[in-house]
């Protein structure tokens, strides 16, 4: 109420946005000494960016799984050695990495989204363990692993309905709640819904085998098919479209 909003003291917050492939090397190179000259040295670094080619890999053409690749994981090395070395000297900072569930297990047809994510996961746990084994406590790494966000990016994604209603599509502002909370409190990691830490401990212990027919009974296996298959239904229909 009206006493929540006089308990808040006043804030005169300044927000900039800048451009940037992250993709590209040089453009994060350059754009972060943009921002160390305009707006101040960088304490707290996430790495959200993310696409996905929306093809089977045989019908994927190579410049869209080198973007993935670039995009997804590529750019953590570029944006973290830009500011990392200002963390270091200062031992104080915070690296966040958005990677994905399937970033910890996998599914069918998005091989180059799953590899990248797979990546981004691995690259993170090292620098972690770097981190820690130069004793620079006061850096932090959260590491965000979320289930399917409802933000357009993987539309026509399906499991089994009857599983649906308990494993449906996160709200993204639930995501970036529970994000913000992991970051607040120093958590290395933070999987929503909690569901998926027991999805990611399953495949860990069980045979490849028996996680096939897990997959297949929550209707994993194939749930990317109808997003490939919408994303082909709107490439053609734009080719149509543009007379190609």
């Amino acid at each position: 109420g009206d006493g929540e909003k006089d308990a808040l003291p006043p804030c005169n917050l300044q927000v900039y946005t800048y451009t940037c492939d992250v993709g590209k090397r040089e453009n994060v190179y350059s754009t972060a000494e943009r921002v160390r000259k305009e707006v101040g040295e960088v304490s707290v670094l996430v790495n959200n960016a993310g696409v996905v080619s929306g093809h089977h890999l045989l019908e994927c053409p190579d410049e869209l799984i080198e973007r993935t690749m670039m995009v997804n994981c590529h750019a953590h090395f570029w944006t973290t050695k830009a500011f990392l070395p200002k963390m270091l000297e200062m031992n104080h900072g915070h690296i966040v990495t958005v990677a994905s569930s399937l970033g910890l297990f996998s599914t069918a047809g998005v091989e180059d989204y799953c590899a990248s994510k797979f990546g981004a996961v691995g690259f993170h746990e090292s620098l972690s363990h770097e981190l820690k084994a130069a004793e620079k406590d006061g850096i932090k790494t959260t590491l965000v692993c979320p289930y399917l966000v409802d933000t357009g990016m993987f539309r026509g994604c399906r499991i089994r309905k009857e599983i649906e209603p308990f494993l449906p599509p996160l709200k993204p502002e639930y995501c970036v709640k529970q994000a913000m909370r992991a970051i607040l409190t120093d958590q290395p990691m933070i999987c929503t819904p909690r569901l998926m830490y027991m999805v990611t401990f399953m495949k860990s212990i069980l045979p490849f085998e028996a996680v096939v027919c897990m997959y297949r009974f929550l209707g994993a296996d194939k749930c990317m098919y109808p997003f490939i298959a919408q994303r082909k239904q709107a490439t053609n229909n734009n080719e149509a479209k543009n007379g190609i």
